[in-house]
C-alpha cells in the first residue's frame, strides 16, 4: 500500500477520528465549555493540574468503558444514578492514590478531586457516547476527551505559575526582580486567560474550517 494512502486510510478509522476527536473537533473545554470549575481552581501550578488533568482522564477513559460495557442492563430511568455510582469509583480511587503516594498534591488539589464525580466532561461523554457505543470505542472517546482537557489544564498552569508565582514546577524561573502577578493566581485571572485561550483557539478553528 503506498504511504500517502496508507495514512489517508489511517486517519479515516472510525477508532482514530473517536480518539481525536475531543483533542480539537469535540474539546470539552474550548468547543463545549465543561470543567471549568476545576480549570480555574487548580492551575495556578503546573503540577496541580498535570495531577487533575491525569486523574480526570483516568476517570473518563474507564468510566466510559464501563458505562459501555453494561448499556445493555443499566435501566433507562436510573442511568444517571449508574453513571454516578461508576464515576465515583473512579474517582475514589484516585483520590486514595494520590494521598498515598502524593500527599502534598492531594493535600493542594483538596476537595477538587472528589468534585470530579460532577465534572460535566464525564457524565457527557457517558450520556452521549458511552451508553450508544462500545467498549473500546468509548474507552477512546474517554481517554481522548481527557488528554484534551488535560492538555488546557497544563497551558494554563503553564503561564498561571510563571507570571502569578514566578516559578515553574516548583523552581524558580523567573528573575529576583520579578514582580508576581497576584491575581493571575486567583480565580478572576484565571477566567481570563481562560477567555483569552478560547477566543484563540475558536479562532484557529473557523480559519482551518
Amino acid at each position: 500500500m503506498p504511504k500517502k494512502q496508507f495514512k489517508r486510510s489511517f486517519k479515516q478509522a472510525k477508532w482514530f477520528k473517536v480518539l481525536t476527536a475531543g483533542l480539537w473537533q469535540d474539546h470539552p473545554t474550548f468547543c463545549m465549555v465543561l470543567g471549568i470549575c476545576s480549570m480555574l481552581a487548580v492551575t495556578n501550578r503546573v503540577d496541580n493540574a498535570i495531577a487533575m488533568g491525569a486523574g480526570v482522564t483516568f476517570c473518563t477513559a474507564f468510566s466510559s468503558l464501563f458505562v459501555s460495557l453494561f448499556r445493555n442492563t443499566i435501566p433507562s430511568r436510573v442511568r444517571m444514578l449508574a453513571y454516578m455510582v461508576i464515576i465515583a469509583t473512579f474517582v475514589i480511587c484516585v483520590d486514595r492514590f494520590l494521598k498515598a503516594y502524593f500527599p502534598p498534591i492531594s493535600e493542594a488539589l483538596g476537595p477538587y478531586v472528589g468534585l470530579i464525580i460532577t465534572n460535566c466532561i464525564l457524565m457527557g461523554r457517558a450520556e452521549a457516547f458511552a451508553i450508544k457505543n462500545g467498549p473500546w470505542l468509548s474507552f477512546l472517546d474517554g481517554l481522548g476527551c481527557g488528554v484534551g482537557y488535560s492538555f488546557m489544564l497544563v497551558l494554563m498552569g503553564i503561564i498561571r505559575e510563571p507570571l502569578g508565582f514566578g516559578t515553574l514546577l516548583g523552581h524558580r524561573v523567573m528573575p529576583s526582580s520579578w514582580t508576581n502577578w497576584v491575581v493571575l493566581t486567583l480565580a478572576p485571572g484565571a477566567f481570563f486567560l481562560l477567555g483569552v485561550y478560547l477566543w484563540i483557539f475558536r479562532t484557529i478553528a473557523k480559519k482551518t474550517e
